[in-house]
């Protein structure tokens, strides 16, 4: 099973909701040779409760993901801000993701976001896993953190657009950090765009449909991350057509329709 642990549903959080928009980017990914993914959409994008809503009504559930009728496979997700900064991933049944978020309601707005302590907390009380989402990115804090919380986490995200701009130096920093927490390493492509599918990915050794499945198979070390030889192309493009198509809804235009004319989705 190929699966992207940190993806997005929509082109950006302050923009309206489409369903077009994000059928096609399933079935992109799909096409770009992933089986699933995680949809770790942020807690605060307009409109969160809407997405889920939508893509449950159109998929099968299966476990703790929901399958589209073409057999791709979708573990609910959202990505959190956290007051000292730095944001983090949580991925689990859908019912546990819309109540975390109903409960992260008054916690939405920057200056108000919770603390990593407050937060982890919070998701203890769920069958969910706990990323660090790109811990070293910039404006974040997550590796300050004491060590008795970084250790909270379950898992460390790799992800695609840290790799395409310093792969190097990625790599050296987050296998440092996972030998000191003992916390394992998944691949997230971050990508709000189709492009950017497939720069970076896991490959499990089986199927699994319960997030405590992908729990277990990461625990006994049964997959391993690939990057493709066109990781720096696919970032980079992706972020171009993204620039370009949030410009066209800024002008008051109507992205999905430039961007899906002639397409099948």
């Amino acid at each position: 099973m190929k699966i992207d642990f940190h993806t997005h549903g929509k082109l950006a959080k302050k923009l309206t909701f489409s369903k077009e928009y994000t059928d096609w980017l399933f079935g992109e990914a799909q096409k770009a040779g992933l089986d699933a993914l995680c949809l770790t959409e942020h807690f605060n994008t307009l409109g969160f409760r809407d997405v889920y809503e939508y893509i449950s009504g159109r998929c099968e559930r299966d476990g703790d993901s929901l399958v589209t009728d073409s057999g791709f496979r979708i573990f609910p997700g959202m990505e959190t801000d956290i007051a000292e900064g730095g944001h983090t991933l949580v991925i689990g049944p859908l019912e546990c993701i819309l109540e975390m978020n109903q409960r992260l309601e008054p916690y939405k707005e920057k200056g108000h976001f919770l603390p990593f302590e407050k937060l982890a907390s919070m998701v203890e009380e769920y069958p969910v896993l706990f990323g660090a989402g790109h811990p070293y990115r910039e404006g974040g804090h997550i590796p300050e953190l004491p060590e008795e919380m970084l250790k909270k986490f379950s898992f460390l995200d790799v992800n695609g657009k840290d790799l395409a701009r310093d792969r190097e130096g990625t790599w050296k920093k987050m296998r440092a950090l996972s030998e000191k927490l003992d916390l394992p390493l998944t691949a997230g492509s971050d990508t709000h765009q189709s492009f950017q599918y497939g720069c970076v990915y896991n490959v499990f050794d089986r199927t699994v449909n319960m997030v405590n499945g992908l729990a277990e198979e990461i625990h006994r070390g049964a997959y391993r991350i690939e990057m493709s030889g066109m990781l720096d192309f696919k970032v980079e493009t992706a972020g171009i057509l993204k620039r370009a198509l949030k410009e066209i809804n800024a002008l008051g235009g109507d992205y999905v329709s430039v961007l899906l004319q002639g397409a099948e989705i």
